[in-house]
């Protein structure tokens, strides 16, 4: 029984315990991805990229509330976040028509992307990936200069 307790259980325990701390808090990995702060715009609706595009939001921690454009109308509602899991209230949007019919189906898209989301994935510093509750990317977003 010495024996296997040397060779078996020993060493799995040893493996047990350094996985508990390579999950924990002191081991560097933060499953916590803030978004709040930097300005996002669209890139990408499902698996269409869209070009030149006025659509983005901002994220404000403090008061919980999401806030950008469309593309033709301001948008604003209100957010929760723990975690990846993000869950975007009921948007309110101006009533600007848009000129161009194409943004106009694009704002449209975008809003129902944004209501759909369940959760998000950071993909670098500077593309956040919106996911519905499927898993299934129904935006990207960049931060900063890049496309």
């Amino acid at each position: 029984m010495r024996s296997f307790a040397r060779r078996i259980v020993f060493p799995l325990l040893a493996t047990t315990a350094l996985l508990t701390a390579l999950t924990g808090c002191g081991s560097g990995i933060s499953l916590d991805e803030p978004i709040e702060g930097p300005v996002w715009r669209l890139a990408q609706l499902g698996d269409e990229p869209v070009g030149q595009s006025e659509a983005q939001v901002q994220f404000d921690r403090s008061s919980g509330r999401v806030s950008g454009s469309g593309g033709c109308n301001r948008i604003s509602g209100t957010f929760t976040r723990s975690g990846i899991t993000l869950r975007i209230g009921q948007l309110a949007s101006t009533r600007m028509a848009c000129a161009d019919p194409a943004r106009g189906a694009n704002e449209a898209q975008f809003i129902s992307a944004l209501q759909s989301t369940a959760s998000y994935r950071l993909a670098g510093p500077s593309r956040l990936a919106l996911l519905d509750g499927g898993g299934r990317t129904v935006a990207l977003l960049n931060s900063g200069g890049g496309r």
